[in-house]
């Protein structure tokens, strides 16, 4: 996975404790061609660990305002996930959490010029911190073996 500082929504963006909207915008007027015939992404990458029972809903959303507040259309979002259940990786153990949503192509029919992320908090979740990135694929890069596995 390939990630652009031009296409990062957030960036270690918390404490995510109420319910927010990502700190950058990607202004789908200019002349770019994201995702033009192939599938993408919005990967939300937990970078500080949540505490909390309560969760939070991550979606991708579209509005005609940079601040993301006045006509917003949600694309897609994902289930509900608990505070505890989002895990940092550290430097030794990448088994942090990631969140991805695939984009639908109506993106650009909709006619709405800002594309970003929404975190949609229920309760308490702690002071979970999250990276958002719009990528063209997914790695998942991780390999989990059982205890005594030889890899040879």
């Amino acid at each position: 996975m390939i990630t652009d500082s031009i296409l990062r929504l957030s960036e270690n963006q918390g404490a995510i404790t109420a319910d927010a909207v990502s700190t950058n915008t990607i202004d789908l007027s200019i002349a770019r061609e994201i995702g033009e015939g192939k599938d993408i992404y919005m990967i939300f990458t937990v970078t500080t660990t949540g505490t909390g029972a309560g969760t939070i809903v991550f979606s991708a959303i579209v509005d005609t305002d940079p601040g993301l507040a006045t006509s917003v259309t949600t694309l897609v979002s994902s289930a509900a996930y608990v505070g505890t259940a989002l895990v940092a990786g550290t430097s030794t153990d990448q088994k942090g959490t990631q969140i991805v949503l695939r984009l639908p192509p109506v993106i650009a029919s909709l006619g709405k010029r800002y594309l970003g992320a929404n975190y949609d908090v229920t309760g308490t979740v702690g002071a979970v911190k999250i990276t958002c990135d719009i990528v063209t694929d997914v790695q998942d890069g991780k390999k989990f073996y059982a205890s005594g596995f030889s890899v040879v």
